[in-house]
């Protein structure tokens, strides 16, 4: 990767609570994570919420939250974010994953 894209790379970690487990909503992220060419992870948590890391260019990143959106147009879920914070980029990794804990 050239040093200017390091330099565009923007790391998140986003907690979505609401109905986020037993719908899909983490394959669904990851699906759409790697069509985006974004990496990080994404996994349940113990109180029923979501925590996800997110890393790509800022462009990427805003493009994930409207397809994670349309993805659930029809198929209507209740979730919003409750916490979105920036952290440092990760070096060389690999594609999105999920984790299972």
């Amino acid at each position: 990767m050239a040093e200017e894209d390091r330099k565009a790379l923007r790391r998140c970690t986003v907690h979505f609570v609401g109905q986020v487990q037993g719908v899909g909503f983490r394959w669904t992220s990851r699906r759409i994570a790697l069509e985006l060419g974004l990496t990080g992870w994404v996994r349940n948590e113990w109180d029923g919420s979501v925590r996800m890391e997110l890393q790509g260019t800022p462009d990427a990143i805003s493009s994930f939250f409207g397809k994670l959106q349309n993805a659930y147009r029809d198929f209507p879920i209740d979730y919003r974010i409750d916490d979105i914070v920036d952290i440092a980029p990760v070096e060389d990794e690999g594609p999105f994953t999920v984790k299972l804990r």
